[in-house]
């Protein structure tokens, strides 16, 4: 007997495209769980479906991300023969079939112009542009053997956050938001904030939800100004009325969504309800006058102004309020040496000073509080930068360009192996010599610490299932404790 184009339709449907097209999945089941609704059991449960064989080492993702990518030789990554061989041609075998953003032809060795000290029980490298970075060496696991495909801003800033150079792609705190749902209702699972002036090449990809449900992206704060745009009542609205007002939108979408089972239907209605208890939390939480002086002053950070120290302690504030991921930006770490305002014997200390203080600090506080077990803080640029001056135009100014092959990055707490060092890079810090460790190697090892194995958590789009790692990604054990 013929069949009809619905029932038709209906045979050509799997099992877990209607799981999501009801909401009943794993990211339906997170979605609840972003709603506020007595679901949350089950997204537990199907958290546990995801999980790796042990039990999560973190409960919360701080991602500081110094966008423009700080120079790794200058503040961990030290090569005293690079110093020595300083003004020397670079040997042509190093630079042999290499594509640069900027330099051209023979590229002269730069080692580094500022003096580095073995910190701690661990004895790290660290630069004494960092004192504070360096008191806390012995909370830190340094990976000194990171590298990426990338040689530009933005595909790098992509392939790092959503795991493809390419536009489309969900963000990796969106992916751990579609996994593992909120811990509290009142707030964004996902929160992103921006200092230094402008946002980082790759844009709002880089916390966007692709193709995952919208509920899944970051939620932009601000710590100067209202802190979320547009979620403050109208003029003339009072909150009665706005509520009153959600109410009805919410029962017209839940129609909707019972029509038709569009998940972005459901993203609405979360997005309205949660906006209208975020007016409430939001304020409270966002505000960091309420913070004792001598807290404010460790982290140099300054109530009612927008900068990387105001946010360093709203991040410690927003994981102590459960929210689940949050990711830092700062701009202007792009230390090229075109300009005495990117010069990394004149600028870069100025521009360290704040960081500096501001992220030791929250690693301090983090542990003081007893948070730092459950928070697994992440320190990082999008690549590295070469072991040569740049000398763009003859510029006479000390820099450094892009550079895919090698860069520094470190890690606090969520069960990491504090007071280590690992991987290696050549004597001149040109290539990695021990320990590679990809993009993807990190996305997967983060993951793995939240408590998800990257290779389950899917997402089928366009005929595929597909992850943040892609085909990719290792979990590195011995970065584990």
């Amino acid at each position: 007997m013929a069949l009809n184009i619905r029932e038709q339709t209906l045979l050509m449907k799997t099992r877990r495209h209607f799981l999501q097209q009801s909401g009943l999945g794993m990211g339906g089941a997170a979605l609840a769980s972003l709603l506020g609704t007595s679901s949350q059991a089950t997204a537990a449960e199907a958290t546990r479906a995801i999980a790796a064989p042990s039990l999560p080492k973190a409960k919360n993702i701080i991602y500081l991300h110094l966008a423009g990518s700080p120079p790794q030789h200058d503040l961990f990554d030290y090569k005293p023969e690079l110093v020595k061989r300083t003004g020397q041609d670079c040997p042509a075998e190093l630079t042999k079939g290499e594509r640069f953003a900027f330099i051209k032809g023979t590229p002269k060795l730069l080692g580094t112009p500022h003096k580095f000290s073995q910190r701690g029980e661990s004895g790290a490298w660290v630069s004494e542009i960092l004192p504070n970075i360096g008191e806390i060496a012995d909370d830190l696991c340094f990976v000194k053997s990171m590298h990426t495909d990338q040689f530009n801003h933005a595909p790098a800033e992509l392939l790092l956050h959503t795991g493809s150079p390419r536009q489309g792609r969900p963000s990796m705190g969106s992916w751990v938001t579609y996994g593992l749902g909120s811990e509290n209702a009142n707030l964004p699972a996902f929160v992103v904030m921006i200092s230094g002036g402008t946002s980082p090449s790759a844009g709002k990809n880089n916390w966007g939800s692709g193709f995952l449900p919208s509920v899944y992206q970051g939620v932009q704060c601000r710590s100067k100004g209202d802190p979320i745009l547009y979620v403050s009542n109208p003029d003339g609205i009072d909150r009665d009325l706005r509520g009153k007002t959600i109410d009805a939108i919410r029962d017209l979408n839940q129609l909707q969504a019972e029509q038709f089972g569009s998940p972005e239907t459901l993203t609405r209605i979360a997005q309205y309800e949660l906006a209208y208890r975020m007016q409430m939390s939001v304020p409270e939480v966002m505000d960091i006058s309420r913070e004792p002086k001598h807290v404010i002053e460790t982290y140099g950070a300054e109530p009612g102004n927008s900068s990387f120290n105001n946010n360093c302690l709203l991040a410690r504030r927003l994981v102590e309020q459960g929210v689940r991921y949050v990711q830092l930006f700062d701009w202007g770490w792009d230390f090229h040496g075109n300009s005495l305002g990117n010069d990394i014997e004149k600028s870069l200390p100025g521009r360290c000073k704040p960081m500096d203080q501001a992220v030791g600090a929250l690693i301090r506080d983090l542990k003081q509080r007893g948070l730092l077990d459950s928070t697994l803080v992440v320190w990082s640029g999008e690549f590295g930068r070469t072991p040569l001056n740049e000398e763009r135009n003859g510029s006479k100014f000390l820099g450094r360009d892009h550079h895919p092959h090698c860069f520094t990055i470190f890690m606090a707490g969520g069960g990491v192996k504090a007071g280590t060092t690992f991987g290696a890079t050549d004597e001149l810090g040109y290539f990695v010599t021990e320990n590679k460790v990809h993009v993807h190697d990190l996305q997967a090892t983060l993951l793995h610490q939240m408590g998800i194995n990257h290779l389950d958590l899917t997402y089928r789009f366009q005929g595929r299932d597909f992850r943040l790692t892609d085909v990719h990604g290792n979990i590195v054990h011995d970065l584990i404790s």
